[in-house]
C-alpha cells in the first residue's frame, strides 16, 4: 500500500475511533433524560394587582419587628426534636449519594493470608501419595472495575442527588412549617395574654357593680334580683377568666415543646399584639418554584425518572475489569523474590437470557413510579398555589372584619360607659348596664380574636409562599386595617 493510499486509509477511520472512544468515555445514558414539566398555573393571583415581586426573603418573621419572636426562632431552629432529626436525614441521604458516587473508581483491595494445611492419606490420592502438610503465604493487591458504557452507573448516581437535594428541601420544609408554627403559637399566647388581662377587668368592673348594687339593696333603691343578676355576672366573669388561664398554659406549653424548652415559662405581657404586615401588590405565581416542598417533589420526580435508566441498563450486558498482583511462596523468606510474583488479569461479561420477565417488570414499576412522581409535583404546585390564594383571601377578608370590631368595640365602650353612669343617676334599670356591660366583654374578646387570626392569615401567606417579602419591596412593613367603606 503506498503512503498516500495509507494516509487516505488513516483519515477515514481515525473519527471512527475518535468518535467511539468519545462515545465509551462519555458513554451515552440510558433511559429519558430529564425534562422539566409544563404545568398551567395562571402567571398571577387574581386576589392582588399587578406590580413586580422577584424574591423571598427566608426570615420572614422578622417583618413582624418582634425582638422577642425573633429570638423564639433561634430557639427553635437550635432545639427543636423534628428539624434535628430532619438534618440527621438529609445528612444520610447526603452521605448515600457519596457511597453511590464510589461506583465511578475502581475498588482496589489488598490481602494477606498465611495458611498451614494437610491433606488425608485416606482419600483416593492420598493411598498413592500419602498425607501431606504444607503452608502457602500470600500478599496482593486485586482490582474491580465496572464499565459504565450504558450509563446505569451514572443513572443512579443522578438519582441519588435529587434524592439528597430533595432531602434539603424536606428539611427546609420543616424549618418553614417549624417558623410558622412558633410564630402562630407566640401570637396566640400574646393574644392569650390580652384575654385574661380582659377577663380580669371584666372581673374587677362586675365585682364593683355587685358593689354598688348590694350597697343599693341596703338603702332600698335596689331588689334582690338585680343583686342575684349582678352575683351571676360576676360568676360568669370569674369562669370566663379561669378558661382564659387554662388555654393560655396549654399554648405556653406547646411554645415550648417547639423551641425545644418544655419546662420554660413565658411572661405574661400587656403589650397589644402588632399589625399584620402588608404583602406588596403583584405575587407571581412561578415564586412557588422556589417553595421547599414543591422542589423537594422535582427532585423526587428527577430520581424517578433516573431510575428508569437503571432499570433499563439491567437489562444491558455489564462489563468488569479484573486484576491481581502479588506474591505468594511457601517460605516468609521467600515471599518477595521475583519468582514468588503473581498476577492475572482479565474482564467478565454478564448479561442476562432469561428471568422470566423480571426485567421488564421493573422497568414497568420504574415506569409507573415516575409517572406517579410527577403528579405528585404538579399536586405540589397546584396545593401551593391553591394554599396561597386561600391566605390572601383570609388576609383580605379578616382585614376588613378587624376594622369593623374595632368599631364595634368603641361603640361598646362608649355604651357601657353611659348606661353605668344612667344607672348610678336613676335613670334605667340595672338590666341595662348587665346588657352593656356583656356586650362590652364580648366585643373585646372578639376584636382581639379576630386580630389573632388576622396575624395567623399572613402566617400562612408566609408559609404557603415558602418566605416572606422584604420591606422595601412592601413600601412599608405594617399598616393599620383599612375601615370597611375603604374596602
Amino acid at each position: 500500500m503506498s503512503f498516500v493510499m495509507k494516509r487516505m486509509y488513516v483519515m477515514k477511520i481515525t473519527p471512527f475511533f475518535t468518535a467511539a472512544s468519545l462515545l465509551f468515555a462519555a458513554g451515552c445514558a440510558i433511559g429519558p433524560d430529564y425534562q422539566k414539566p409544563e404545568h398551567v398555573l395562571p402567571e398571577r393571583y387574581p386576589e392582588r394587582e399587578n406590580a413586580a415581586f422577584e424574591r423571598l426573603d427566608a426570615e420572614w418573621w422578622k417583618l413582624f419587628g418582634d425582638a422577642t419572636l425573633n429570638a423564639l426562632m433561634e430557639d427553635a431552629f437550635a432545639g427543636n426534636q423534628d428539624l434535628s432529626a430532619a438534618v440527621a436525614r438529609m445528612e444520610a441521604a447526603e452521605a448515600a449519594a457519596r457511597e453511590a458516587g464510589a461506583d465511578y473508581f475502581p475498588h482496589i483491595g489488598a490481602e494477606a493470608s498465611d495458611l498451614r494445611s494437610r491433606t488425608s492419606a485416606k482419600t483416593a490420592s492420598g493411598r498413592q501419595m500419602g498425607s501431606m502438610t504444607s503452608t502457602n503465604r500470600r500478599a496482593a493487591l486485586s482490582l474491580n472495575y465496572e464499565l459504565d458504557l450504558w450509563g446505569r452507573i451514572r443513572r443512579q448516581n443522578e438519582a441519588a442527588r435529587a434524592e439528597a437535594l430533595g432531602s434539603r428541601f424536606a428539611r427546609d420544609t420543616i424549618k418553614i412549617s417549624l417558623a410558622a408554627q412558633v410564630a402562630g403559637a407566640y401570637f396566640t399566647l400574646r393574644s392569650q395574654d390580652e384575654e385574661v388581662a380582659a377577663s380580669v377587668s371584666t372581673l374587677q368592673t362586675r365585682k364593683q357593680t355587685l358593689e354598688i348594687v348590694q350597697g343599693k339593696q341596703e338603702m332600698g333603691a335596689a331588689s334582690a334580683l338585680e343583686v342575684e343578676q349582678s352575683r351571676a355576672a360576676h360568676a360568669a366573669a370569674h369562669a370566663q377568666w379561669t378558661e382564659a388561664a387554662r388555654q393560655r398554659a396549654l399554648t405556653e406549653h406547646l411554645l415550648g415543646l417547639l423551641i425545644g424548652q418544655p419546662d420554660r415559662a413565658f411572661e405574661k405581657t400587656a403589650d397589644a399584639l402588632p399589625l399584620a404586615p402588608i404583602p406588596p401588590v403583584g405575587l407571581p405565581s412561578d415564586l412557588l418554584a422556589f417553595r421547599p416542598d414543591v422542589r423537594q417533589a422535582e427532585e423526587a420526580l428527577i430520581a424517578a425518572n433516573a431510575r428508569i435508566g437503571v432499570a433499563k441498563g439491567a437489562w444491558l450486558p455489564s462489563i468488569g475489569l479484573t486484576g491481581l498482583f502479588g506474591n505468594e511462596s511457601a517460605a516468609l523468606s521467600s515471599l518477595f523474590s521475583a519468582p514468588s510474583t503473581i498476577w492475572n488479569y482479565g474482564f467478565t461479561l454478564a448479561l442476562p437470557l432469561f428471568e422470566g420477565g423480571r426485567g421488564l417488570a421493573r422497568v414497568d414499576q420504574a415506569n409507573a413510579l415516575q409517572r406517579a412522581a410527577l403528579a405528585d409535583y404538579l399536586k405540589a404546585a397546584q396545593s401551593a398555589f391553591r394554599e396561597t390564594r386561600d391566605a390572601l383571601v383570609s388576609m383580605r377578608a379578616l382585614d376588613r372584619e378587624e376594622a369593623a370590631h374595632s368599631v364595634q368595640l368603641e361603640a361598646a365602650r362608649q355604651a357601657f360607659s353611659l348606661a353605668r353612669a344612667r344607672y348610678e343617676t336613676g335613670y334605667t334599670s340595672f338590666l341595662e348596664v348587665l346588657d352593656s356591660q356583656r356586650e362590652f366583654n364580648n366585643a373585646t374578646l372578639a376584636h382581639n380574636s379576630v386580630r389573632r387570626a388576622h396575624l395567623l392569615s399572613v402566617i400562612d401567606l408566609f408559609r404557603a409562599l415558602g418566605g416572606g417579602w422584604r420591606e422595601e419591596d412592601a413600601g412599608v412593613s405594617t399598616a393599620k386595617a383599612s375601615s370597611p367603606e375603604n374596602s
